[in-house]
């Protein structure tokens, strides 16, 4: 018993002795794990930011094959976490799983840049080493990705609970700012850059593996601060052996035993009390994550269908603000709401007191993403209403009145007339100022000003000679009128919705797990992402409805799961994983405590015994 004291003594003087930031309760350590995990997600979205126009332009592949690909290493993304659950929670540790899933990560990321060099073997040997470097990156990313959000909350002490959920905050604010710069600098490291005589992919793949490099050296530079849990052991093959010693036994007594509170409890016979209440614990989060993925089905839609009606829409430059930037306005807004959101909205709620506990923000997260579809929808409808067809870009043909054939050189498209009246062919032209066009026959050439060709618009230019060379602009079809700004409010709803969902769902996954299986529930919540993602596959191939009937389908959809989630989070009961340290430590100390005075008690009758 004192050895016992003894040792809980020594485990509260560690606690104490960890070194704070600035007199709060925030340990120094997090600090390097924040820094750590801005680094890597740098190094991942900065890859990823070029990684289907590398397909295309590089390896040469076609958009379908790309964009499978792609998805396919996204998807791999997320169902490897289990697999780095499971190495951390049972045999290294998390600190060491990260350590060493991050070697594997900067060695994708150097064979993947590798493969971007053109003079490194053939075509061949560029899709191998590209290949072989995003499955190792894959796996690196995927492994870290749940211990790096568990181990942050083991820094924390117990009763810290609330700074440990601004830390979640912080830690996402972290992976959102190295989202958003790593997708503007990548970019032009590809494009404005020039090396082998082409675009610089080599060095757009470099500089994420260098981010990498430098995660890895940081978050080891902070070894001496962390608090460093040890692996509970083989922990998943521990709970799949009591989970089937309980069904079978269960099933063999079922009949002559008395009904037990759960079915689990019929591996008593077998297994510990604390591994079973803890299989409940987890078991009823995993429950609760079932209606998860459709959330995630229509958040991940920014990316492709939300990308693909803006390409349907007037995309000129709003205050200096292009393209490029509204499809990073999520990560830019997680930025803004993070802060908005922990100091005004929930404080403010809490005033009218409302009692918003973890699972009432993510229902109320899955409402504004549904609203967030619903201003999709709207959208949608206008721009089917105003253009009629699907025009991705402009659309322009010339008609030949001249006596010779002529060749026409509009950026970087050509054209061909027929002489008398000859059609060229309907040509897409990016939206810009056309100026200086070049026309040129067998006997002369001049240029022509078209002017500006607007998005979604179809023109056809009449070639004419009378006195001076002129030219007719007409614009058959007209330009697109709904202009890309009116995605903002969809941005805004769905960058809401994924504060109060995402943000807390990563929290309530850390809390609500036991010791032993923190890192194994953050993989079940990162799952809910993949299966999300195979919804939308589903859905997209295989309804073929209208785009604006399609995004109605998903809001509604979320609405009944809401709904449905509501009523689950109703009958959930919050639980402390930490108690049961505490239950488990009692009984374990009042049994050696029988144990002695059984001991003491057998020693005097020995004693009494041998005397009389």
């Amino acid at each position: 018993l004192d050895k016992d004291v003894d040792a809980e003594d020594h485990g509260k003087v560690q606690r104490s002795s960890v070194r704070k930031l600035c007199g709060t309760n925030y340990p120094v350590s997090i600090a390097f794990i924040v820094v750590n995990e801005f680094c890597e997600r740098f190094s991942y979205y900065g890859m990823k930011a070029v990684l289907t126009l590398y397909f295309i332009h590089y390896l040469h592949w076609d958009k379908n094959l790309s964009t499978a690909v792609y998805h396919a290493f996204s998807s791999l993304c997320y169902f490897t976490p289990v697999l780095g659950a499971l190495i951390a929670d049972s045999w290294l540790g998390k600190f060491k799983t990260v350590i060493y899933l991050s070697i594997v990560y900067v060695i994708g990321h150097v064979v993947k840049s590798v493969g971007a060099i053109p003079d490194v073997g053939d075509s061949t040997v560029h899709v191998v080493l590209s290949m072989l470097g995003l499955v190792l990156i894959a796996f690196g990313t995927g492994g870290i990705k749940p211990c790096v959000a568990a181990f942050g909350g083991d820094q924390f002490d117990e009763e810290h609970t609330e700074e440990r959920r601004k830390f979640f905050s912080i830690f996402y604010m972290s992976i959102n700012a190295g989202s958003v710069l790593s997708t503007i600098v990548t970019p032009i490291l590809r494009g404005d850059v020039k090396c082998f005589g082409g675009d610089c992919y080599a060095l757009a793949f470099g500089v994420p593996a260098a981010l990498m490099v430098i995660a890895l050296v940081v978050f080891i530079a902070g070894s001496g601060l962390y608090k460093k849990s040890p692996p509970e052991g083989n922990v998943l093959v521990c709970v799949c052996k009591c989970i089937g010693f309980a069904i079978r036994n269960r099933w063999k007594n079922s009949k002559k035993s008395p009904k037990r509170s759960h079915w689990l409890e019929w591996a008593e016979e077998k297994y510990p009390k604390r591994l079973i209440q803890e299989i409940q614990m987890v078991f009823r989060v995993l429950v609760l994550y079932i209606p998860l993925p459709m959330f995630w089905a229509l958040f991940d839609q920014q990316g492709s269908r939300w990308t693909l009606q803006a390409t349907r829409m007037n995309m000129d430059f709003v205050m200096g603000v292009c393209f490029c930037v509204v499809k990073m306005l999520n990560a830019l807004l997680i930025l803004v709401f993070i802060p908005i959101f922990d100091m005004g909205i929930y404080p403010l709620i809490g005033l009218c007191r409302i009692k918003l506990t973890p699972l009432r923000k993510m229902a109320a997260g899955m409402i504004l993403a549904a609203l967030a579809f619903c201003a999709a929808t709207v959208v949608e409808i206008n721009v089917i209403v105003l253009l009629f067809c699907l025009r991705i870009f402009n659309f322009c043909r010339f008609i030949n009145t001249h006596t010779e054939n002529i060749n026409i050189t509009v950026g970087t498209d050509e054209f061909y007339a027929a002489a008398n009246y000859g059609i060229s062919q309907n040509i897409s032209v990016p939206r810009g100022e056309y100026n200086g066009v070049v026309c040129e026959t067998n006997s002369d050439q001049y240029h022509i000003d078209l002017g500006l060709l607007d998005f979604g618009a179809f023109y056809t230019v009449i070639l004419s000679k009378v006195g001076d060379r002129v030219q007719f602009l007409m614009e058959d079809i007209q330009a697109n009128d709904v202009h890309i700004a009116w995605q903002v409010p969809q941005y805004v709803f769905i960058t809401a919705g994924e504060v109060m969902f995402s943000i807390t769902g990563l929290e309530f996954s850390y809390s609500q797990a036991p010791a032993s299986m923190k890192s194994v529930l953050q993989a079940g919540w990162l799952m809910t992402v993949a299966f999300g993602n195979v919804i939308v596959l589903i859905v997209a191939e295989g309804a073929g409805m209208e785009q604006w009937t399609e995004f109605l389908l998903f809001a509604g959809l979320l609405v009944a799961v809401s709904i449905i989630f509501s009523i689950m989070a109703y009958f959930y009961t919050y639980v402390d994983p930490d108690q049961l340290d505490k239950i488990f430590r009692e009984d374990t100390d009042d049994e050696k405590m029988v144990k002695t005075i059984f001991s003491r008690t057998q020693g005097t009758l020995q004693i009494q015994k041998f005397f009389w």
